[in-house]
């Protein structure tokens, strides 16, 4: 039997992926939502990266209200993102906060949408920052945008009442520092992993979040993880 039903947005990533797995180890039924398929989701909803902002969000609410058949979500967890540089001197930065801005702002946008009709009374919305983007992010300024929007999104969205969303959801934010992903390594094949967030931990916290509201921060929170010599802390903003 399922103990609920989530949503991860951005579930065919290296986090998502690790995320909606976990899930469904703990008997929970998932949606993905992303450019491709995941084929371990219960059910998928696939993006067209072609379309606008709003093409995009009626496609989504429209699926995922066929896909729930009156079914409510216990956590939407919107996992999606990426990272590019880019000074104001750079050719591509405004190609590339182009590019943060779709993946980080948009999918949380959206989420938002979807938590505003889906989402269970109690429930959870949980949107991906960065901890860089508390303070300024001189050499990747289009990711320190995107990221600082979605900070200030979480916090607008936590009174549920005044932003639209059902009655003692919460919304948080988590912000990685480095999370340990294949590309990171692939990339950054020298640097010290012990400093990682690995994605199992990231997997199991938002598992506690949606299953045990108590262990949830405010609602607003911008949950920074910390990982030092392989222990990982939070530290709530």
């Amino acid at each position: 039997m399922s103990r609920g039903r989530v949503l991860v947005y951005g579930g065919k990533g290296a986090l998502g992926s690790a995320v909606l797995e976990h899930f469904k180890t703990k008997g929970f039924w998932t949606l993905n939502v992303d450019l491709t398929k995941n084929d371990s989701a219960d059910a998928n909803v696939v993006v067209d990266p072609t379309a606008c902002w709003i093409n995009q969000e009626s496609h989504i609410l429209k699926e995922v209200e066929t896909l729930l058949a009156g079914e409510k979500l216990a956590a939407i967890l919107c996992v999606a993102g990426g990272w590019a540089d880019g000074k104001a001197s750079n050719a591509d930065f405004i190609k590339n906060a182009d590019l943060m801005w779709k993946q980080s702002v948009w999918s949380s946008a959206i989420s938002a949408r979807v938590a505003s009709s889906f989402l269970a009374e109690g429930g959870l919305l949980q949107l991906t920052g960065a901890a860089a983007a508390v303070e300024g992010t001189p050499g990747m300024l289009g990711y320190g945008l995107a990221k600082a929007a979605v900070h200030q999104l979480v916090q607008s969205l936590a009174d549920p009442k005044a932003a639209g969303l059902p009655e003692r959801s919460s919304t948080l934010a988590i912000l990685p520092v480095t999370l340990d992903t294949p590309m990171n390594r692939k990339w950054m094949a020298k640097a010290d992993f012990s400093s990682w967030t690995p994605l199992t931990f990231v997997a199991d916290l938002l598992h506690s979040w949606t299953t045990d509201a108590a262990k949830r921060p405010n609602s607003g929170s911008l949950v920074k993880l910390v990982t030092t010599g392989g222990e990982t802390t939070l530290t709530p903003q």
